[in-house]
């Protein structure tokens, strides 16, 4: 291997920060590179790396109303390994084939057909229609725990933190699973500083500091 040519004696000192500051660069760049990283989860398998990307082009296209490219972006989502990019694919997929159905078929009545609506408002930056919509199918169907979970991560995104978390704790009471998906869920990135927020979604740790 060829070695690196010495400076003249002229520019000694300026070539020894020089190659100080070379090989402290060198150290940084031989330093392994961390995974990315979504939700707090290592995504170290390439097929679900690769999942996410087409995830987030087939919702790119959800938010330019790209409806028909979004829909066939979200089929092959559902072919990947990851069952929870699965999941919301699935539930957007939903959403976009309501959507694209003719404006006389889009007046929601049942409280799935609000709660999909909710969604779609919500994930178009929307918020007073969706949460139109989202309280009408609460009002419909008072015990489903999806759409109190979806109030909790619409009263996240538009900052009623009280709100949030009286919506988050009948959706995990409802359903306890629902704690587990919002560790994980990064609509709930504003409430990750309350302490409120943590002892409900990590009770296990008050039973320790007990």
């Amino acid at each position: 291997m060829a070695k690196v040519q010495k400076t003249s004696s002229g520019s000694s000192g300026r070539s020894k920060a020089s190659s100080k500051s070379a090989s402290k660069s060198k150290k940084k760049n031989s330093l392994p590179v961390p995974p990315p990283q979504r939700g707090g989860v290592e995504m170290v398998d390439p097929l679900v790396r690769a999942q996410m990307k087409l995830y987030e082009e087939a919702m790119g296209l959800f938010h330019q109303q790209k409806f028909q490219r979004s829909k066939q972006e979200l089929e092959k989502v559902l072919e990947g390994p990851s069952k929870e990019l699965a999941d919301r694919a699935r539930t957007h997929l939903r959403i976009v084939e309501q959507r694209m159905k003719p404006s006389s078929e889009q007046n929601p009545k049942s409280p799935e057909e609000h709660y999909q609506r909710g969604v779609a408002m919500m994930n178009l930056g929307r918020w007073d229609e969706a949460r139109e919509s989202l309280e009408k199918a609460r009002k419909l169907a008072p015990k489903a725990d999806h759409i109190h979970y979806a109030l909790a991560a619409l009263d996240c995104l538009t900052g009623e933190a009280d709100s949030a978390m009286a919506n988050l704790k009948i959706a995990i009471d409802l359903r306890p699973a629902n704690r587990f998906h919002a560790r994980n869920d990064e609509d709930f990135a504003f409430l990750q500083e309350d302490p409120r927020f943590t002892e409900l979604l990590y009770p296990e740790k008050d039973g320790y500091a007990g």
